[in-house]
């Protein structure tokens, strides 16, 4: 409900902690473009059906055709799994590197900030995979 309103994703606790992650990372929110995989909330926030997913995938291609990142952080499981078009849980895609679609753009899955305010636990977890997002990113940039 708070990104409807503010217009932007990722806001509120799960924002300020997406934000204190990539601070982590030596990152600030304004150094990469964030986005949600369907492109408006489904009702009761609920997670989007495979139909909602599919719909908003063009705009999505489209999308990462224009900014060309180094690489894709896939946060959480619906992120994860679409981008990916796979249906394997989490700890499954975790730790893995992939690619998204035909484009050679490497995709590192991680856990949801939502998921990590509920489970704290699994936040060691999480910090292990930015830093393997980090050493992808630093092969894909040219930077030892």
């Amino acid at each position: 409900a708070e990104e409807d309103k503010q217009g932007e994703p990722f806001v509120g606790r799960a924002g300020e902690l997406l934000t204190a992650m990539l601070q982590a990372m030596k990152l600030k929110r304004e150094q990469v473009f964030i986005t949600n995989i369907v492109k408006c909330r489904p009702p009761d926030n609920r997670e989007p059906h495979v139909d909602e997913v599919r719909s908003c995938q063009p705009y999505l291609r489209r999308q990462i055709e224009l900014l060309q990142p180094k690489i894709i952080l896939a946060i959480g499981h619906v992120a994860a799994q679409s981008l990916l078009e796979r249906d394997e849980p989490m700890k499954s895609l975790r730790g893995q590197h992939f690619e998204y679609a035909d484009t050679g753009i490497p995709v590192v899955v991680t856990y949801h900030p939502a998921y990590l305010l509920r489970k704290p636990g699994e936040k060691r977890k999480a910090w292990h995979d930015l830093q393997f997002a980090m050493r992808l990113f630093a092969e894909q940039a040219g930077i030892s």
